[in-house]
């Protein structure tokens, strides 16, 4: 997959079939419009190619610096080549790029610099100055300018419209199972393994702490969790920790650890991405070291019947 992140650096095709959205986590919804693409330009022998943003719209138009995302731009870079699109543009989102009116955008960035056979767009998407641009735009657009517009649905699952904002708001709750379900995959995320304090290897629990690089990636609810892990490419499994170990620290910074099963070599510096498969339970704060030893085995025992269903 070609990347693109300056409007100069594309080539001009008009057999490009378009999309254009935030795409975070890649969903079960998003993977309806980004099959509907690929499909159309296998057809007519042309084009597959995304519009995206980074930041986020809401990040800049609102100043909401809160909000957190469900995939980094590499990650989701990732996902999109692996569902068949061909190239992908990352447009820098500013606050002055966001007065763009959707005349202009469309005229600018699709039709002059892209180039478009067919835009596909969601059911609810909106674009431009003041979220101008909808679907009604698009068709009277698309009708002066030559280019077809498709429309795709809203996805529902039990009557249920997926969408990021509902994933994120699950994952923050710790229903990893939704969030699972509605991403089509497991929930993953990749730190750095870093110096810890050394505490889980005193209590025979010994974890690798990760730092994600990318400060807007959303990391679950705090509690414990089955995980799969990749090292080197290599598949592991063990449980992952976010919290902040009240039954040591009052006000303990938010960490997250993985105990790998099995594993006793040095990874420090090395990226480890987790897979995040089931939740086993919240944080708790024991009254000893000995209690929370004694959990811990019973967590490992459930993350082992957890893992071993799943690799059956």
């Amino acid at each position: 997959m070609r990347i693109y992140r300056d409007l100069k650096e594309v080539t001009y095709d008009e057999n490009s079939i378009v999309t254009l959205g935030t795409f975070d986590g890649v969903h079960i919804g998003h993977r309806e419009i980004i099959d509907t693409v690929v499909k159309k330009a296998d057809e007519l022998g042309g084009r597959s190619f995304v519009i995206t943003f980074y930041p986020h719209p809401r990040k800049v138009i609102s100043g909401n610096n809160q909000l957190k995302l469900l995939n980094t731009p590499d990650e989701k870079a990732v996902l999109l080549e692996a569902l068949g699109i061909e190239n992908l543009l990352i447009i820098n989102f500013t606050k002055e790029f966001s007065q763009l009116s959707p005349d202009e955008f469309v005229d600018r960035i699709i039709l002059k610099t892209i180039g478009a056979k067919e835009i596909v767009i969601g059911h609810d998407h909106h674009f431009g100055k003041g979220r101008g641009g909808n679907i009604d735009f698009l068709i009277n657009k698309g009708k002066k300018a030559g280019f077809k517009v498709t429309v795709i649905p809203e996805y529902k699952t039990e009557d249920v419209g997926i969408n990021s904002s509902l994933i994120r708001k699950e994952l923050q709750d710790g229903e990893i199972a939704n969030v699972n379900k509605h991403l089509g995959r497991f929930y993953s995320f990749t730190g750095r393994v870093v110096k810890g304090d050394g505490r889980g290897k005193v209590l025979g629990f010994p974890t690798a702490n990760l730092k994600t690089e990318n400060n807007d990636k959303l990391l679950p609810a705090i509690g414990i969790y089955a995980v799969e892990l990749f090292i080197d490419n290599q598949k592991h499994f063990g449980l992952l920790s976010i919290g902040r170990r009240p039954t040591f620290y009052e006000q303990g910074e938010l960490v997250a650890e993985v105990y790998i099963f099995d594993f006793n070599e040095n990874i420090y510096g090395k990226d480890v991405t987790v897979n995040v498969v089931e939740r086993i339970r919240g944080e708790e704060k024991f009254s000893s070291a000995d209690e929370l030893i004694n959990r811990m085995n019973i967590d490992k025992k459930i993350g082992l019947e957890i893992l071993k269903k799943l690799n059956n």
